[in-house]
């Protein structure tokens, strides 16, 4: 008799597995984390703040390029009366038609280390009196000077310390973007990962369970079991059943989640795969903190805030006390009744000029915005160590994360085997009639929990990996630091 048991059992008894059809995407976890870098709207938006800090600092390159412009008035044609005083005091209104118009040719140049700028110029005018049939011109054959900042703050020197750093914060700050959507798609993932596998479980449950219940109705009908075991197995299955439909309705959410955020069209249905073990990655706290401290964009702001402070300084002294502009311009200008004319033995024209400010009594202003920079300084400083402190805590904190999840991964692995087996042996003795109901309740529930938990710690080692990525912008597998294009 225990050998029809044995025959009968092995005869129905399979394991449950999912096919991947024609209708069916198979995924892995480097492939859905591709994707949602390729296409997720987090991802458009990283590009979109990239390419914006880009031509930021195109704009503040071009500061310091030399400018070229043209301006002018084409026409400028009046038609009406004017107000004229005459000798005697009285106002006479005469009727004035005239085109007053210009072209003016301006050149630029800043120079970073003093704030300087050199500049020249070239002008025509023309001046055509209708009621008078008059034609004037008066031009600016050249003219060039230069306006020298003294004791004022320089704003292209300081511009010149910092924006660089921005622009190299802000490439930091979207390789961390890319890192972060991994992060991100990396809880989509298995979050229907494990939603599939409850789903497999659970019909696979339901179908051992029917086919013990079958054996176990042969069994009771051969007097060898009890009443209360079939009822036993018939609600085993029946949760079973219940826990397949719960399993359905969250791998329809996690399947709409996940292919909402990777940007994924279609109607296929999505498999995923079981994320393969790194465990043979070793990673360091000192390592992480030396490529955080290189790479990061916190890192590169440690820098660029206590620059930022020195410049209010700076400028809050250089807006205070003495402050002084001295230009200088030599030139050429001249009138004639035709073009050619004005270049014709023009007249040299000189400006030298030094406009000063000196506060007599500001009532301590002055010193007030000064002390009041500095302390800001210090204030930045400090906030500065606070927040390198975490920063490092953060790190070593998730390194030993890391490494904690790596060796839980392997318990929950190997526990998950023992519990299979386990409950094929279970399965088996309870064939047998050596094992109890109880006994292979307890197995069926072990076995169920097992899988729940290694997928749990396959969840929480690659969400440690990928923040660790994220953290220092390191690739640990290649051993190279992480960019994209």
């Amino acid at each position: 008799m225990k050998l029809l048991y044995i025959i009968f059992f092995l005869t129905i008894s399979t394991n449950a597995f999912s096919e991947v059809g024609g209708d069916t995407i198979l995924l892995s976890l480097k492939q859905v984390v591709a994707m949602a870098k390729d296409n997720s709207i987090a991802a458009k938006q990283a590009a979109t703040t990239r390419e914006t800090k880009y031509w930021l600092w195109r704009t503040y390159k071009s500061n310091y390029q030399p400018q070229l412009s043209l301006s002018g008035n084409l026409p400028g044609y009046s038609k009406t009366s004017t107000p004229v005083v005459q000798p005697n005091g009285a106002i006479s209104f005469q009727p004035i038609n005239y085109d007053n118009s210009s072209l003016t040719l301006n050149f630029s140049q800043s120079i970073t280390a003093t704030g300087a700028t050199i500049y020249g110029m070239t002008q025509m005018q023309r001046f055509d009196d209708f009621n008078g049939n008059s034609v004037q011109y008066n031009g600016v054959p050249y003219a060039i000077g230069f306006s020298q900042p003294l004791g004022q703050f320089n704003s292209l020197k300081w511009d010149n310390k910092i924006q660089p750093l921005l622009y190299n914060e802000s490439k930091q700050a979207y390789f961390e973007a890319q890192e972060q959507i991994s992060i991100t798609v990396t809880g989509y993932f298995f979050d229907l990962l494990l939603a599939q596998v409850n789903l497999e479980t659970a019909e696979a449950n339901f179908t051992n369970t029917q086919k013990i219940l079958k054996i176990a109705n042969l069994k009771f009908s051969l007097g060898k079991v009890s009443k209360n075991e079939i009822l036993q197995l018939q609600l085993e299955q029946l949760n079973a059943r219940k826990a397949e439909g719960t399993a359905k309705r969250d791998v329809e959410i996690a399947t709409l989640n996940l292919r909402s955020y990777i940007g994924q069209e279609g109607d296929e249905k999505i498999a995923l795969m079981m994320p393969e073990n790194i465990s043979q990655m070793s990673v360091s706290a000192d390592k992480v903190l030396a490529e955080a401290f290189a790479n990061r964009s916190d890192a590169i702001a440690f820098v660029r805030r206590i620059a930022e402070a020195k410049r209010d300084v700076a400028s809050a002294k250089g807006q205070t006390g003495l402050t002084a502009t001295l230009t200088a311009n030599l030139g050429t200008s001249n009138s004639a009744t035709s073009i050619p004319g004005v270049y014709r033995s023009p007249q040299t024209q000189q400006l030298l000029e030094l406009q000063f400010s000196i506060p007599v009594l500001d009532w301590g202003r002055s010193k007030a915005k000064i002390k009041t920079a500095e302390a800001n300084q210090q204030l930045t400083v400090d906030s500065v160590e606070r927040d390198k402190q975490t920063f490092k805590q953060q790190i070593v904190t998730q390194v030993s994360l890391f490494n904690m999840m790596k060796e839980q991964l392997a318990y929950t692995a190997q526990a998950d085997s023992i519990a299979s087996e386990k409950y094929q042996i279970a399965r088996e003795r309870y064939v047998l009639g050596d094992l109890s109901i109880t006994d292979l309740s307890i197995a069926f529930t072990e076995n169920d929990q097992a899988k729940r938990d290694y997928v749990q710690s396959l969840r929480d080692f690659w969400s440690a990996y990928y923040e660790l990525r994220y953290l220092s912008l390191y690739d640990f597998e290649k051993g190279e630091k992480i960019t994209y294009k």
